[in-house]
């Protein structure tokens, strides 16, 4: 199985690039771009789709034939809901960095006839999930609710410092709906202030895969299978965007039965 932790190769232009082959399964891609003012990065959808995020600064967009503008303007993970914009199959893109930039590219199969769509910060409300040092702050970009996709799941997630997160332990990894859904996944994760540190536990039931890492600003970590839980360190931080994709665009997780107690606690 390949390294469940990926680490940036630079600082400047494409610093991450994971595709299905080179984690060794078959939906989820993640590249990161960062991009320095009047800097263009572009590319081809094919049978993929793909959700652009704008992890930080601002560039104008097109998709196909459609010109988006200037989209994104926070400039750090941490200050609000990202601007996003969807592209599906057989399409292109193009970014413009206007400021530093910080864009991620999102991929999983194809299909249907989506359109090219921008998502706005806000288009859906953030939601607090959990309690005590379990709360953790959710902004769902294309959630499952969101019927404007093929096959990705797209959400930002921030985890005070001190705090969990992913957490109590769920696991996707099973085609057996409606009790389950197999979804690989991917965590882009930042720190605040960058260099803090947090862990991510990726394990399975018979414990055929258990890993646990220590993650750092700019680490992406792979969920081929398993729980994978996440806590941030008092003191800093964390920020992480999930992208998943598997045979259908539905997440329904099953909890780690000897933990669920937390969740009645």
């Amino acid at each position: 199985m390949p390294n469940l932790k990926v680490k940036p190769s630079g600082t400047h232009g494409r610093v991450t690039h994971v595709t299905p082959e080179s984690a060794g399964w078959t939906y989820v891609g993640f590249d990161l771009h960062r991009l320095k003012p009047g800097e263009s990065v572009s590319g081809e959808t094919g049978d993929r789709e793909v959700c652009l995020v704008w992890v930080t600064g601002k560039g104008k967009a097109s998709a196909g034939t459609k010109d988006f503008g200037t989209l994104g303007g926070r400039m750090s993970p941490f200050e609000g809901a990202p601007h996003a914009l969807y592209i599906p199959m057989e399409s292109t893109w193009s970014v413009t960095a206007e400021t530093d930039l910080e864009l991620a590219v999102c991929s999983a199969p194809g299909g249907g006839t989506y359109q090219a769509k921008e998502i706005s910060p806000g288009t859906h409300p953030q939601v607090t999930r959990g309690k005590g040092t379990n709360v953790r702050y959710v902004n769902n970009i294309m959630p499952e609710d969101d019927s404007s996709a093929h096959s990705l799941l797209v959400v930002e997630v921030i985890t005070p410092g001190g705090h969990t997160s992913s957490y109590p332990p769920h696991k996707h990894d099973q085609d057996d709906l409606p009790n389950e859904s197999f979804l690989e996944e991917t965590y882009y994760h930042r720190l605040n202030p960058p260099q803090g540190f947090g862990f991510q536990r990726v394990y399975t039931d018979d414990r055929s895969l258990d890993e646990a890492m220590a993650i750092e600003d700019g680490d992406v970590t792979l969920v081929p299978k398993g729980y994978h839980p996440c806590a941030a360190t008092h003191g800093y931080d964390l920020y992480y965007l999930n992208v998943m994709a598997g045979p259908k665009r539905i997440w329904k997780f099953h909890n780690a039965p000897e933990h669920e107690w937390l969740l009645k606690a």
